[in-house]
């Protein structure tokens, strides 16, 4: 792995570090050992997963001419317990210290997370997703726009390039087990010195989705050859690899832990990877962009069916749309109003691990993009944990994806998207370039 060091001329941040001595150590390791057994539960995605009958029978419903709202019924065991337990943890890790500070805010995101999980159906459920996640349609706290005003800046910039008929749709052709195995290869080949694989589930509402050890791909889903590039950068470059390396930190391993805290920070660095990586494809990044309008409309009163509709207007197809509107009204009610606010976290997240890393080479602290991958962290942990990055107590990532360890290279294309955000296509056509090279002869 290519060294990443900061400049000569570096303006450290200044930090008193907390010291390291025998009995401060031991107390760590033990909250830190609590933690991973307090927060195993709270698999909030897994509880929230609807069945596959309820997506038949709502498009049989749908294609017959009258549609219905699915019925859905959770099943949410009653975790009082665990969540008293974890506010308790968070008491417990009480003070200034960045690694308390760590996991208390990791202790109280799991036990939000819990809570919102048992309001499941109630206003109470959405309270709590926008405390973890945000609404589409505050304002991002390092810029002066929403994720609604995102949305809609990407979905025109992306409706003037899909005017013409050359953006062919990807052909999704490959079968779950055939796609398994193919990025099994890859994802084995990169992580050579930690065990992991590719399975197929039958439980996923999500296409792919990354734990520590296994990648897991649902059963019922095509892939095409767009989906393996965005996959394997996405989920096992950075999901996969954040929580190995989190996983071999030897002195605090809740590092290896998806709190929901550090959801918009892990969807951020992932979704900069698909871009960075070119794996990132138009209507890839026009779902993205679509699901926060759409997660809008539903907080606004929406139903199921009327955002169903939605999506398939702005041109889903009717599976891709019903499993685009399942992720905005899991856990939430169909008739609308009640929503899981989770889709918010991506395009915030890449905007600011965006900001974060322009920032960083600009101050010349390159060591910070680096710790970005250090284990599944927010951005805020980055800087604050910086005194035992230095001191040795947590270590450099084992796994840092090829385009975050130049920084020549980074710099150069954060600086390009940067500028070429402001560019309009709106008036240019392509007889304008031709009346400009008229217009030069004649002078």
């Amino acid at each position: 792995m290519s060294e990443i060091v900061p400049g000569e001329d570096a303006t450290e941040m200044r930090r008193t570090p907390s010291p390291v001595n025998a009995g401060w150590k031991e107390q760590i390791q033990q909250l830190d050992e609590r933690l991973l057994k307090l927060a195993k539960p709270f698999l909030v995605l897994k509880y929230l997963n609807w069945p596959d009958s309820i997506e038949a029978d709502f498009l049989k419903n749908w294609r017959a001419g009258h549609p219905e709202l699915p019925e859905v019924e959770l099943q949410i065991p009653d975790w009082n317990d665990q969540i008293a337990a974890l506010d308790e943890f968070v008491n417990e890790c009480n003070g200034d210290d960045p690694i308390l500070q760590f996991l208390r805010r990791t202790g109280a995101s799991y036990a939000e997370a819990g809570r919102m999980l048992m309001a499941a159906g109630s206003s109470e459920f959405t309270e709590r997703s926008i405390s973890l996640y945000g609404r589409p349609d505050e304002v991002y706290v390092t810029q002066a726009f929403t994720g609604v005003d995102a949305a809609t800046f990407l979905l025109e910039k992306t409706d003037q390039l899909n005017r013409g008929s050359y953006v062919l749709p990807a052909n999704a052709d490959l079968p779950a087990d055939q796609f398994a195995e193919k990025l099994g290869q890859a994802v084995q080949a990169y992580f050579k010195d930690d065990a992991v694989e590719v399975i197929v589930d039958n439980k996923l509402s999500s296409k792919a989705i990354a734990g520590t050890t296994r990648i897991r791909v649902r059963e019922s889903a095509f892939f095409s050859d767009l989906d393996f590039d965005q996959l394997y950068n996405h989920e096992a470059l950075i999901h996969m690899a954040t929580a190995i390396n989190g996983r071999r930190q030897p002195n605090l391993k809740s590092l290896s832990l998806g709190a929901p805290r550090t959801t918009r920070t892990q969807e951020g660095i992932a979704v900069f990877s698909e871009v960075v990586t070119r794996s990132m494809d138009i209507n890839r990044l026009r779902r993205l962009a679509l699901r926060i309008q759409i997660l809008q409309n539903a907080l606004d009163g929406a139903d199921f069916i009327e955002c169903f509709e939605q999506f398939l207007k702005a041109g889903q197809d009717e599976l891709e749309a019903y499993k685009s509107t399942q992720r905005i009204f899991r856990g939430g009610d169909v008739r609308g109003q009640i929503a899981f606010t989770k889709d918010c976290a991506y395009l915030k997240g890449v905007m600011e691990t965006h900001v974060l890393m322009n920032v960083a080479i600009r101050d010349n602290q390159p060591q910070v993009i680096e710790r970005l991958f250090a284990g599944r962290l927010a951005l805020s942990d980055v800087i604050t944990l910086e005194p035992y990055f230095e001191s040795g107590f947590l270590q450099r990532p084992h796994y840092v994806p090829p385009w975050a360890r130049d920084t020549r290279r980074l710099a150069a294309s954060l600086a390009y998207s940067s500028f070429m955000m402001s560019v309009n296509l709106g008036a240019v056509t392509l007889q304008r370039f031709v009346d400009s090279a008229d217009r030069k002869e004649s002078v």
